[in-house]
């Protein structure tokens, strides 16, 4: 490890993220072909996979079609996958001090943050290894969007995707990926506490995207471990 707490390149940190990500790029293929399958009723062909290209990130493209499904707005549905997307601001400001080079290279290098490849790049004291985070992204983005044509496409047979458990898939993968190890008894677990009785507390009375962009403002909290953690 360098100084600023990134891992050499040349130490095989990349190759070893690379095996770590292939097996769990699997899983964003089935994912991605749940949100295509979910995505094309209400946003057609076209839109689901250039949000895929573009977005890159399940839980806020989930989170909008889950809001434009239950009749909300664009407006909402937009701002239902910002408000989730924020959470890779305290993600970044922690990572940040075990990146090298200029603002672009940094900016570059941010674009491969995903919630997996970040948690599984920690190194503990807030140290990162980032080509390690590198390897680990890398193949989950061509089987993202790839996922995401396939069931855009799958959608135009499958009547109901409940019947495949498709509606499923997103949150109990994301449920057993915490329950795995990155929801500790802690600040992490009171965000998803409180997270949950927003949104629990607010369906039955407001209209659809309301809970999600509400429940999104627990996880303001984490900010003050990413302050802890660049210190």
């Amino acid at each position: 490890m360098s100084s600023e707490g990134q891992a050499d390149p040349r130490s095989g940190e990349f190759e070893r993220g690379l095996r770590v990500g292939i097996p769990y790029s699997f899983a964003a293929l089935l994912l991605a072909v749940s949100f295509g399958v979910l995505a094309q009723p209400v946003m057609g062909k076209v839109a689901p996979i250039v949000m895929s290209m573009t977005v890159f990130a399940g839980s806020a493209q989930f989170a909008a079609v889950a809001v434009l499904s239950a009749g909300g707005g664009a407006a909402a549905a937009v701002a239902a996958g910002i408000l989730l997307n924020l959470r890779y601001v305290p993600m970044g400001i922690a990572i940040a001090p075990s990146t090298r080079g200029g603002p672009l290279r940094r900016a570059a290098i941010g674009q491969a943050l995903i919630d997996f490849s970040w948690a599984a790049a920690s190194r503990g004291g807030g140290r990162f290894s980032v080509p390690y985070m590198l390897g680990v992204t890398m193949p989950s983005y061509p089987c993202w969007v790839l996922g995401t044509a396939i069931g855009v496409f799958a959608g135009e047979v499958i009547a109901d995707p409940g019947d495949f458990g498709l509606d499923a898939l997103f949150p109990a993968f994301f449920l057993c990926l915490l329950m795995e190890g990155e929801l500790r008894w802690g600040r992490p677990a009171l965000v998803a506490a409180i997270g949950s009785l927003i949104a629990l507390v607010l369906i039955p009375f407001t209209p659809a995207g309301i809970p999600v962009i509400a429940a999104t403002g627990a996880a303001l909290i984490g900010l003050l471990d990413a302050r802890e953690l660049a210190q």
